[in-house]
């Protein structure tokens, strides 16, 4: 099963994103506690289970008020992130809702700005493609990047460079990853707004990253996690320690 693409860093507790399957994926993988959430972008597979703050959070039952369970969770938005969710899907709107009755709190983050939760600070950055977000978390002795999406035309600068572990979506297939056959038609806009898997793993070899996950693998690829194991054992007898992501991974940093 492939649900939406998100993800949890533990010891800090912070969830990136919340697709539509968001509840589930929390409740399945007996995650508690919850100190905060960042957005990397608009995009509806990105955002769309926002509903989970209320779902997590929500006490309708619960009186007098002063009874009620205070949970409430830390939502940031980088700087274009905040514009976005004000202009599409009413993201904004619904986050607005929610702030209301108590359920979140948000915080809207300028470009430049960091974010130290529970002695980890986080450091979001823009992509080549300026809307988008990725995130750069350390304690002092590790870093972690974690970028969800749109990696098209991004050059890994050097302070990002030789972190412990990097999440990075997969990119489409412009190719057959077997036969080397072309999947998606030379011509096809997609590939002036989406990076493909070759340009993914170039920027995997610019990294330097001590470990890389891979994600975001997009069902119209049509490939199974049977082949995809079989592409990471390649990948990793050419020297590149790559692993595909699979819903409930976890990995160590």
């Amino acid at each position: 099963m492939r649900t939406g693409p998100s993800a949890f860093v533990h010891g800090p507790n912070i969830v990136f994103d919340t697709p539509e399957e968001s509840k589930f994926q929390l409740e399945r993988s007996g995650i508690g506690e919850i100190a905060a959430c960042f957005y990397s972008h608009w995009h509806p597979d990105h955002t769309m289970g926002k509903r989970v703050w209320e779902t997590r959070n929500g006490d309708f039952r619960t009186w007098p008020r002063e009874a009620k369970r205070p949970l409430v969770t830390d939502v940031y938005l980088p700087q274009q992130v905040a514009v976005d969710f004000r202009r599409w899907l009413g993201s904004m709107e619904h986050l607005e809702f929610m702030r209301e009755r108590g359920w979140i709190r948000i915080h809207e983050l300028s470009d430049g700005d960091t974010v130290d939760i529970g002695g980890v600070i986080v450091r979001p950055f823009r992509l080549a493609e300026d809307y988008v977000y990725a995130f750069e978390l350390t304690d002092g002795t590790r870093r972690l990047l974690v970028a969800m999406d749109e990696l098209n035309g991004w050059v890994p600068t050097d302070d990002i460079k030789r972190c412990d572990v990097a999440v990075l979506p997969m990119g489409i297939c412009e190719f057959d990853l077997f036969t080397g056959d072309r999947l998606i038609h030379e011509e096809h806009p997609v590939l002036v707004f989406e990076a493909t898997f070759a340009e993914t793993i170039g920027i995997v070899e610019a990294l330097e990253a001590g470990q890389v996950v891979l994600s975001h693998v997009e069902e119209m690829d049509c490939i199974s996690y049977g082949e995809l194991v079989q592409v990471e054992e390649r990948l990793r007898s050419e020297g590149r320690n790559v692993t595909f992501a699979w819903d409930g991974l976890t990995v160590d940093v």
